[in-house]
């Protein structure tokens, strides 16, 4: 279970939000560019420290005070895909795997390299594959370790649609298979429904509606939250 009261100032206004997850829920946080969604994401993962609350998720204590990066169950996905570029594709999914024969490991990450398609770069330096190909490589990479907490902030930016749509197939399949809890960022309502049945809206740092999307849909909270589901 994840149970979090985040509390972090910011310039413009503070973010102040709670979210509380069962094992294994896909919880989306939507909202307009700039409206505190990426920080909520931040202080979870241990990038940013709150200025107040607590996060425990499991048995981990991640804040106060703050656990340390390489302690907490988490996979982080961005925008960026942050590969080590003079490392081949198998190097950067296997990265920070301590035994590939425990566990089914080898296995695993060959249904990883299958499903996304990496088989032909996979031997290729990250630096000389293509944006697409980086963003698989960057799912892979994520979901070696079989984390039970993912997290992404708005990491198919700059995909195409179909791109897009076989990149939420494949990690809605292993968020099934796997169970782990996942709670996805971003400004576009069509991605994120097809990852999470469950959304919180924010504005300025705090949650001005939750709930299904259907809900969310059928009657908008607030002028912006209307504007922001409307078709583009």
């Amino acid at each position: 279970m994840l149970d979090s009261h985040i509390v972090k100032k910011r310039p413009e206004f503070v973010v102040d939000v709670r979210i509380r997850l069962e094992r294994g829920e896909r919880l989306a946080i939507f909202g307009a560019s700039g409206a505190g969604k990426s920080t909520v994401l931040s202080c979870i993962a241990g990038l940013a420290v709150p200025d107040a609350g607590a996060i425990r998720f499991g048995h981990f204590q991640l804040f106060p005070p703050p656990l340390p990066l390489h302690r907490r169950p988490v996979a982080y996905m961005t925008q960026k895909d942050l590969l080590f570029p003079h490392l081949s594709v198998s190097e950067n999914v296997r990265f920070g795997l301590r035994d590939m024969g425990a566990d089914g490991n080898a296995a695993w990450i060959e249904e990883l390299r299958e499903r996304l398609s990496l088989g032909a770069v996979w031997t290729s330096p990250a630096a000389k594959i293509s944006g697409g190909q980086a963003r698989r490589v960057a799912m892979a990479r994520m979901l070696a370790r079989r984390p039970p907490l993912v997290l992404l902030d708005e990491p198919f930016a700059s995909l195409d649609r179909p791109l897009i749509g076989e990149l939420t197939q494949a990690l809605t399949e292993w968020q099934r298979k796997l169970g782990f809890t996942l709670i996805a960022v971003d400004h576009r309502s069509h991605i994120l429904r097809a990852i999470c049945p469950r959304v919180i809206v924010m504005e300025r740092g705090r949650v001005v509606q939750e709930g299904a999307w259907t809900d969310i849909s059928s009657s908008p909270a607030t002028p912006l939250v209307e504007q922001l589901l409307s078709p583009h």
